[in-house]
């Protein structure tokens, strides 16, 4: 068999259907994000970043440059094995306190990432309850869909956000079979947000877990930033919530919050938690000094969401298709990947500006869409900008403008 050959079919395929990526070569530079420089054609370039996860700007924060740079001078740049292998730091101890106390848990647990963390967590627990049927939001991300798949239970997807249609596949399950629910706080492709208390209604009904990922609200939402559970007043109510320190928190890694018996259980036999290197300390420092920042400042949050209703707005009265969202993600309607694809190269090559195309597998073919994400550092005259040139952009491309 000619291996490479087939390599270069599936990249072909994937190149005639308008979905091949390409990464922007960037420079992030601290202090003056959402700034940055592109390297592009051995040239370099001066761009704006609209889509960025680093959604409050936390990532050039002076307060985790000096932790981390510190911690490095302190404990060196690695945190020298596993967890259990001298790799569980002083620092990594009191992350994890502080995490739990941000969603009012007994105990909480770090995953080198996000997905890492959901793909181990959602497996294991399923798996350490025999018979355990999970049931599964249609619109979960591709972490949660691998957890799910890998625990080898019996599975039910039911349809986005409908806990009508959930209830009727709890009621036709087992009723003393274990049940895991697994969904979002905000799903990040349409910003919308699900109805967790009526999710966990539905769980105390028929007696099932509740894992909920609050990776797009932590830092964003409820007076502490504890996410949407926290402002909807519910969190109490939710077994797991999981979540990220590579957004609001501006660094990487995740973590799931739980009882202490939950949390032990997942340490102990978690895969994807017990066979790697744990988060370096620079890292880790960095990520307590964003976290207690972005918890004692809620002016944050509230900024934040002015600016992601204002840009709505700007784009809306521009004639812009803005999709409906009720979050900080703002999402413009393209429909088209190779359409997609011609307006951010034209908004980058242009006008300066970086949007990165969101195409199939990320969203169904014939959705595909920009991906904004305005942050408190995001000015008016950025956004003047911005609605100037996806307006040049959508006439040369002949995208739908509304009247």
């Amino acid at each position: 068999m000619d291996y490479e050959q087939r390599f270069r079919a599936v990249v072909d395929g994937v190149r005639d259907e308008g979905n091949y990526r390409v990464f922007a070569d960037l420079k992030r530079e601290a202090g003056r994000f959402p700034h940055a420089v592109n390297f592009r054609d051995g040239e370099e370039h001066p761009v704006v970043i609209w889509c960025s996860n680093d959604y409050l700007g936390m990532g050039q924060n002076p307060a985790a440059i000096d932790a981390a740079a510190e911690a490095a001078r302190t404990y060196g740049v690695g945190s020298g094995g596993t967890r259990n292998i001298s790799g569980t730091t002083h620092l990594l101890v009191e992350l994890e306190k502080e995490l739990a106390d941000l969603h009012r848990k007994e105990a909480a647990l770090m995953f080198t990432s996000g997905f890492v963390s959901n793909d181990a967590t959602i497996s294991t627990v399923a798996k350490m309850l025999p018979g355990c049927i999970i049931f599964s939001d249609s619109m979960n991300h591709a972490s949660m869909i691998d957890g799910v798949r890998r625990s080898g239970m019996e599975k039910h997807i039911f349809r986005h956000n409908d806990p009508d249609h959930l209830e009727e596949l709890l009621a036709a399950a087992p009723a003393d079979a274990p049940k895991l629910i697994v969904f979002e706080s905000v799903y990040s492709m349409d910003g919308d947000v699900s109805p967790i208390g009526k999710f966990c209604d539905l769980a105390e009904k028929y007696g099932a877990l509740t894992y909920l990922d609050e990776v797009h609200a932590v830092g964003l939402y409820g007076e502490t930033g504890g996410g949407i559970s926290e402002r909807d007043g519910v969190a109490h109510r939710v077994d797991i919530i999981e979540g990220t320190l590579a957004k609001a928190f501006g660094v990487m890694g995740g973590y799931v919050t739980a009882s202490a018996s939950l949390i032990d259980a997942i340490r102990l036999t978690a895969s994807g938690f017990i066979f790697t290197t744990s988060v370096a300390p620079p890292i880790t420092a960095a990520a307590i000094a964003n976290l207690k920042h972005v918890r004692a400042h809620n002016e944050l949050r509230i900024r934040h969401q002015e600016r992601a209703a204002t840009l709505k707005k700007r784009l809306a009265d521009a004639g812009l298709p803005v999709m409906p969202s009720e979050t900080h993600i703002v999402p413009v309607f393209v429909g088209d990947p190779v359409r997609c694809k011609a307006a951010t190269d034209m908004l980058l090559e242009q006008h300066g500006i970086y949007i990165q195309p969101i195409n199939y597998p990320t969203v169904p073919k014939g959705t595909e869409r920009l991906r904004i994400t305005p942050t408190p550092l995001h000015t008016d005259a950025l956004m003047d900008d911005l609605v100037l040139a996806l307006t040049s952009v959508w006439k040369h491309l002949e995208l739908e403008i509304a009247a």
